[in-house]
C-alpha cells in the first residue's frame, strides 16, 4: 500500500509539472519551430505516462474492482505505447536544435528510426505475444524479455542524443548545454532506479522534472531574442550558421543593409537599435519565418532559406528590391530606405562567421554600385580574408615598407617628403593603403602600422640624410584611430623621444574628415603636440563638408589642397573660381599651402600665379622606396650645385 501511495505522489506530482510546462509553452507563444513541436510532443508523452501511472496507483488501491482488469489491461498498453516514443522523441530534439537533423534524411533517417518501430510493433503485437509483458489472474504486472530490448533502445537513443550533444558542442549555448546534461543527469537517475526496482515509479517524475529544466533554458529563448520583434539576435546568427557550417547544410542567406537608417532616426526620432525591426516586421514575416530572420546590427537584417530552388531566391530578392524603392509607414511619417540587398549561398560563398559578417557589417567597397549584389560581386570578402590574413603576418614576414614622395617648394626647390606605408605580401603581392587601411582600422591593427611609419621616420631623421639634402620636414598621416587612442599624445612624444631628434622635422598630416569628427579633441591633440615642437597639416582639403571655421580654428602650419581642386580648374571656369578663392581664403587665414596632384609644367605655372607655397605630384615623383629616393634627391642636389655654379660664373 505504501508504494501505491508514492507511486500515485509521483505521478500526480508529473502531471502537474508537465501540465505548466505545457500552459508556460503556450503563454510564451513559441511554438511554430519544429523543436518548439517535438517539446510539445514529449511534454504530452510524459502527460500521458503521468496519467497512466495514476491509473495503476488508483487501481492499486482497489484491485478488486469490476472495472480493475479492463482498464489496467488498457492502461499498459496506453503507457507502452506512449512511453517507447519518449527516447526517440528526445533523439529527435537534440538533433532539432542542434541541426543535426538536417542530415537525417533518406535512409540514413529509416536506419536511425527503425528500432523505435521494432519497439512499437512488440508493443502493439503484445496482447497475442506476451512478449513484453504479461498480467496473472491477479493483476500481476511480470516483465517480459521484450521489455528489456525497449531498455536496450531507448539506451541507444539516450546515447545517440548524448553523443549528438557532444558532436554539436560547439554550436550550443553553455546554458542549453548545461540544461540537456542535467537532463541526461535526472533521467538516467531515475530509469535506473525504476529498472532495479519496477515497483518505485520514479522515471515519470525525474523526466518530467528534467523537462522543466530544458524548457526554461533551451524552449525559452530570451537570449536569442532581438528585443520584441520576435526575429534573432547577431549571437543567435552565429551560433546557427556555425551549425549550418558544421553539419554541412547548403542554405542561402539573403543580407538587407540599409545606408540610411541614421537620417531616418533623426526624422521620426525611434530608437535605432529597434528602428529597421519596427518598420519592416510585417514584411519580412511575409518573406521568410520568423525564426529564420536575424538583426545582426542596427542597420542590417538576415534572412536564411532551407531547401529552396534557386527561381524562388531570385523571386524573393527581386520583390524585396521592388518594395525597397517604396515608402514605408511607420507612425505617422512615410520614410524611405536606401537599401543594399546581398544574395549568398553557403558553403560556396560563405564557409564560416568571418565571411558573413563581413557581409553584414564591414563598409561595401566604393566601386560596388550595385543595389543587388550576388556571384562575383561578392569576391570582395575572399579579397578582405585573405588581406587580413597578410595584415597578421606582415611584421613577422617583414611585409610592411615606407615609401616617400617628394615635396617641392613653388620654384621646385626640394622642401620635403610624405612618408607612405606600402605592403609586399608573398601571397597576394603588391598592396596599397587604400586595400588594406581600412581592414587594418577595423581589426585594430593599424595602431601597429602608424607606429611603424612613425619609427621608420625618426630612423631615417636621425641618420641624418634629410638634413644633408636640405629636407625641411617629413610629413606622416595620422589616422581617425590612432587619433582616439588612450594617452595618443604621451605615446607619440615617447616614440620620438626615443631618436632624440628634433620634432620640427616632423609635420603631421590630418584628414579633412577626421578633423570633422571632433574639433575639440583634435584641437586638444594638435595644441600638446606643436608645443612639443610638431608640426601640423590639413591633408585633402576640399574633399568634405567640415565647417570651415572650425578647420582654421586649429594651429595648422600647412592646408595641402587636394588634386581635385587643381584638375577640376583645367576643366571648367566654375572649378577655376573655386581654386582662385579657396587659395584666396588660405592665404587670407595666414595658413601656407601645398596642392597635390602636379602632373604637368602648365599647372605649375597656374599654383605659381596663384601664389601657393608648395607643390606635390607625379610631375616630380610617385611614391618610391627609401633607396630610390635617396638618388633622386642626390640627383637633384647636384644638378642645382651645378645650375649654381653655372650662375655664379656669369
Amino acid at each position: 500500500m505504501l508504494n501505491y501511495s508514492f507511486n500515485l505522489g509521483m505521478a500526480i506530482s508529473a502531471l502537474l509539472v508537465c501540465t505548466v510546462n505545457l500552459i508556460y509553452t503556450f503563454i510564451q507563444g513559441r511554438t511554430d519551430k519544429t523543436q518548439n513541436k517535438i517539446f510539445i510532443v514529449i511534454v504530452c508523452i510524459l502527460i500521458c505516462n503521468s496519467i497512466s501511472g495514476i491509473i495503476s496507483a488508483y487501481y492499486g488501491f482497489y484491485p478488486n474492482s469490476p472495472s480493475a482488469e479492463s482498464f489496467l489491461r488498457t492502461n499498459h498498453y496506453f503507457y507502452f505505447i506512449t512511453h517507447t516514443a519518449l527516447c526517440p522523441m528526445f533523439f529527435y530534439y537534440i538533433s532539432s536544435f542542434s541541426f543535426v537533423s538536417t542530415r537525417l534524411t533518406g535512409v540514413r533517417n529509416s536506419l536511425i528510426f527503425a528500432p523505435f518501430f521494432i519497439t512499437e510493433l512488440m508493443v502493439f503485437s503484445n496482447m497475442f505475444t506476451g512478449f513484453v509483458w504479461t498480467v496473472d489472474k491477479n493483476m500481476t504486472f511480470q516483465r517480459g524479455a521484450g521489455e528489456m530490448i525497449i531498455y536496450v533502445v531507448a539506451l541507444f537513443y539516450y546515447l545517440g542524443s548524448f553523443n549528438v550533444l557532444i558532436a554539436s558542442w560547439d554550436v550550443i549555448s553553455s546554458k542549453r548545454r548545461l540544461a540537456i546534461i542535467f537532463f541526461f543527469v535526472l533521467v538516467g537517475i531515475g530509469v535506473a532506479t525504476q529498472l532495479v526496482n519496477k515497483d518505485i515509479k520514479v522515471e515519470i517524475l525525474t523526466e518530467a522534472v528534467g523537462f522543466t529544466g530544458v524548457m526554461m533554458l533551451v524552449e525559452n529563448e530570451d537570449d536569442r531574442m532581438a528585443g520584441q520583434s520576435g526575429f534573432y539576435n547577431r549571437a543567435a546568427l552565429a551560433l546557427d550558421m556555425k551549425a549550418i557550417i558544421k553539419h554541412n547544410r547548403n542554405v542561402d542567406i539573403i543580407i538587407l543593409r540599409i545606408k540610411n537608417l541614421e537620417i531616418i532616426s533623426r526624422i521620426v526620432g525611434g530608437d535605432e537599435t529597434s528602428l529597421l525591426s519596427d518598420i519592416l516586421k510585417d514584411y519580412l514575416n511575409t518573406i521568410a519565418k520568423r525564426y529564420n530572420t536575424y538583426v545582426p546590427n542596427n542597420n542590417t537584417i538576415a534572412m536564411i532559406f532551407y531547401d529552396e530552388s534557386p527561381e524562388y531566391i531570385k523571386k524573393i530578392v527581386r520583390d524585396i528590391y521592388k518594395r525597397m524603392d517604396e515608402a514605408w509607414d511607420y507612425e505617422g511619417s512615410q520614410v524611405y530606405l536606401d537599401s543594399v540587398i546581398m544574395v549568398a549561398e553557403v558553403p560556396e560563398q560563405i564557409s564560416g562567421l568571418n565571411e558573413l559578417f563581413y557581409m553584414t557589417d564591414k563598409p561595401i567597397p566604393s566601386n560596388k554600385t550595385n543595389r543587388i549584389m550576388r556571384g562575383d560581386d561578392l569576391n570582395y570578402i575572399m579579397k578582405r580574408q585573405a588581406i587580413e590574413g597578410a595584415l597578421s603576418r606582415g611584421f613577422v614576414e617583414g611585409s610592411y615598407e615606407v615609401y616617400y614622395q617628394p615635396t617641392y617648394h613653388i620654384d621646385k626647390r626640394l622642401h620635403g617628403a610624405e612618408a607612405l606605408i606600402r605592403m609586399h605580401d608573398k601571397e597576394l603581392g603588391n598592396l596599397y593603403p587604400d586595400e588594406f587601411i581600412p581592414v587594418a582600422e577595423q581589426n585594430g591593427l593599424i595602431d601597429e602600422i602608424d607606429d611603424f611609419v612613425l619609427e621608420e621616420v625618426c630612423k631615417f631623421i636621425e641618420s641624418g640624410i634629410p638634413q644633408k639634402h636640405g629636407i625641411d620636414n617629413i610629413n606622416v598621416n595620422l589616422s581617425v584611430v590612432q587619433c582616439m587612442r588612450p594617452r595618443f599624445v604621451d605615446h607619440i612624444i615617447e616614440i620620438v623621444d626615443r631618436y632624440n631628434i628634433n620634432k620640427s622635422y616632423i609635420n603631421f598630416e590630418i584628414t579633412e574628415s577626421i578633423a570633422a569628427a571632433d574639433y575639440d579633441l583634435l584641437s586638444n591633440i594638435i595644441m600638446q603636440l606643436k608645443k612639443e615642437g610638431f608640426l601640423f597639416s590639413m591633408d585633402d582639403y576640399g574633399t568634405g563638408y567640415s565647417n570651415v571655421s572650425g578647420i582654421f580654428s586649429l594651429d595648422l602650419d600647412v592646408i595641402k589642397i587636394d588634386k581635385s581642386l587643381l584638375w577640376g580648374a583645367e576643366k571648367s571656369e566654375s572649378g577655376m573660381i573655386i581654386l582662385e578663392n579657396t587659395i584666396r581664403m588660405i592665404k587670407q587665414m595666414n595658413k601656407k599651402i601645398l596642392v597635390e596632384g602636379v602632373e604637368t609644367a602648365e599647372q605649375i605655372k597656374l599654383l605659381e600665379k596663384l601664389g601657393v607655397n608648395y607643390l606635390q605630384g607625379y610631375f616630380f615623383s610617385k611614391p618610391i622606396p627609401m633607396e630610390d629616393f635617396l638618388a633622386l634627391i642626390s640627383r637633384q642636389k647636384k644638378v642645382s650645385l651645378s645650375d649654381s655654379l653655372v650662375y655664379n660664373r656669369t
